[in-house]
């Protein structure tokens, strides 16, 4: 592999400088001013998690219109994985917008939709004959992926997990498992959708292994479902909204198997681990698992909205001709950014950077938790990496000091979000192309913020 620049080093050709830097108070007056104007026009179901407006962002800096510069923690929760604005997004962009914006595919096709579904192809895990459709979103994507499968195994029901998160849309709210802010008030949703306990070792009341916590969730889907009705069994490698909750081992290669010989269908869902992340281009190959369809999105354009399933080509070819597709689906744009952004992580060896990242985060996170007491939890892999926070000495979780950590972190010039079932999970998606020193800095100044928030 020919690697043209160094991330851990390089400034972004275009963008801000590389420093966190605070000028007003956060928000300064001009990101007041456009609040005021956001009150009257934006519907108040639309929510931000940092109180600024955004002038410019690049590498691992997020500018606001006041001219503060915060460390990006969040890369628009794991799309912008190459960094704002990467120049072989931009450049492929700009060409391909100069020639024509749009036809629909299903109108008139180009070559970037098939050159995105061939490189999706190639990327994905497992070396069988694999076809893709694309379109605009992970929830999409996500539906997409369970009408194949439905028309393929000639089968109803829906297999999801406890703490899941799969979208915003009818079908993809019903798979989802939290309610506030995803599901409250729009029911009803739609049915044949099944959930199965999750693995998630933190919170077991006793240690079990991946390979007895899959056993339990396949009772429940044998049980409550039964094999014979299971079109698929839809699964997040690692949860994602859910709070980063990463399965024991040998628990998605049981799933597997046990999807292997009752010809269910396993999908997993990459939209949040898939394209380098996780420090693999998917997050399902760190226990060799070989699923029948995946789903991507978030990071596999560069910014620009375009998601994907990708799959074995004898499912993806069982839906009839005008079955899949969408007005936008595999914009040429959006196909030209998803193109410029895997060079980008090929080039620059995005996949072995998110490993890097984890061996740089993970110590000083563990760190803070033995001094502090207040992280119950350290998790992830790569640059998706997630601190528990609970009430010292128990398993409780303390959703209203991570709330507070949270503004904290802001105000003092990190962009972080939160997440998780109990609202109580801190997560971490840097930019892949992070620089060194501003990973470093922002370890301090969060180890700066617990300290300081605990001690008030």
């Amino acid at each position: 592999m020919t690697t043209t620049a160094d991330p851990t080093t390089t400034q972004p050709a275009t963008g801000p400088e590389q420093v966190r830097r605070l000028v007003t108070e956060v928000p300064g007056p001009r990101s007041r001013e456009l609040h005021a104007r956001r009150q009257t026009a934006v519907a108040g179901g639309v929510g931000s998690v940092l109180p600024v407006y955004v002038e410019r962002a690049g590498g691992g800096v997020v500018r606001d219109v006041d001219g503060n510069s915060f460390i990006d923690l969040a890369s628009g929760i794991a799309v912008t994985s190459v960094g704002n604005s990467e120049p072989r997004v931009v450049s492929r962009m700009a060409a391909q917008a100069e020639a024509f914006t749009h036809t629909c595919f299903m109108v008139a096709p180009y070559e970037g939709y098939v050159e995105v579904c061939e490189t999706l192809a190639d990327l994905t895990p497992g070396d069988h004959a694999k076809k893709a459709a694309l379109f605009n979103s992970g929830a999409e994507a996500v539906e997409n992926a369970v009408k194949v499968a439905r028309v393929h195994t000639g089968r109803d029901a829906v297999v999801v997990f406890d703490h899941a998160y799969h979208g915003r849309t009818n079908l993809t709210m019903a798979m989802t498992a939290k309610n506030l802010p995803y599901k409250q008030g729009f029911g009803p949703f739609a049915g044949e959708v099944y959930r199965a306990p999750m693995s998630y070792p933190f919170r077991e009341a006793a240690p079990i292994t991946g390979e007895q916590a899959a056993a339990r969730a396949i009772a429940t889907i044998e049980s409550q479902v039964g094999a014979g009705n299971v079109a698929c069994v839809v699964v997040e490698p690692i949860q994602g909204e859910g709070g980063f909750v990463v399965p024991a081992p040998g628990f998605l290669p049981a799933l597997a198997a046990w999807c292997r010989a009752h010809d269910v269908l396993l999908v997993a869902d990459e939209i949040q681990t898939g394209m380098c992340r996780t420090g693999a281009w998917f997050a399902c190959e760190h226990e060799d698992v070989v699923p029948d369809l995946v789903t991507v999105a978030k990071g596999v354009a560069g910014g620009m909205p375009l998601a994907a399933v990708v799959g074995r080509a004898e499912v993806m070819d069982a839906v009839h001709a005008g079955g899949l597709g969408g007005t936008y689906g595999g914009n040429p744009v959006a196909c030209a950014a998803a193109l410029g952004a895997v060079a980008a992580m090929r080039e620059l060896g995005l996949a072995e950077r998110a490993r890097a990242i984890e061996a740089a985060m993970l110590p000083r996170l563990r760190a803070l938790a033995d001094r502090t007491g207040v992280i119950g939890d350290v998790r992830g892999r790569g640059a998706m990496l997630a601190a528990e926070i609970v009430r010292p000495g128990t398993t409780e979780p303390d959703a209203a000091l991570t709330a507070r950590l949270n503004a904290a972190c802001h105000q003092a010039g990190l962009l972080t979000l939160t997440c998780g079932t109990f609202g109580n999970v801190f997560r971490f998606l840097p930019p892949l192309v992070m620089p060194d020193h501003l990973l470093a800095e922002a370890l301090d100044v969060l180890d700066e913020v617990v300290d300081a928030t605990l001690r008030a």
